[in-house]
């Protein structure tokens, strides 16, 4: 009986240990809302690697889970999810529907309607600045993003992680681009 319980609980720590070393690395999360359609849609079931940008800087095109200053119904602070189209040193410009990039229009092969409004931003040229991020979603029409006042340039300490994997729905399970 002894070494049944012993076994027991060497079984509980193992994976006690195992479930906090994925969570450490790994992070679930569910896409809530249009704003990254025709990507992702809501109700995508998503893996968000937590360490990468311990290691290395974000890369334009990444999509990324951030904290932001909006709030949840609840009244907590709410993660949103966007594609960054430009990192510290960068330029973007949004003028007249397009995109630009480094002084060039930007190829977005993973829009459905290319023409994007400037909002806050239009016919402005930005410079992005050492630990912040440019962000846009790819519902270009329906996304709260860089180019809205209350969310801005994102710190890059604010990113929770890259989605890099699709679990659910199981006809779109894989990698994200």
């Amino acid at each position: 009986m002894k070494n049944e319980i012993i076994e027991w609980i060497k079984t509980i720590v193992l994976s006690v240990a195992i479930a906090l070393l994925i969570t450490t690395f790994v992070k679930p999360t569910i896409v809530r809302q249009h704003s990254m359609s025709p990507t992702l849609q809501e109700y995508d079931f998503l893996i968000i690697n937590r360490l990468l940008y311990k290691r290395s800087g974000p890369e334009n095109g990444d999509i990324v889970v951030f904290q932001s200053d909006l709030k949840t119904s609840m009244g907590r602070d709410k993660l949103l999810i966007k594609r960054i189209i430009a990192i510290p040193g960068d330029t973007v410009l949004v003028e007249d529907g397009i995109v630009y990039l480094n002084g060039r229009a930007l190829d977005e092969p993973y829009l459905e309607n290319v023409y994007t409004e400037g909002k806050a931003v239009e016919g402005k040229e930005i410079e992005v600045p050492e630990g912040k991020v440019f962000t846009m979603g790819d519902n270009r029409g329906n996304s709260r993003d860089s180019r809205d006042e209350s969310i801005g340039l994102v710190d890059i300490d604010e990113i929770v992680g890259k989605a890099f994997l699709r679990l659910y729905p199981f006809n779109k399970l894989g990698f994200i681009n």
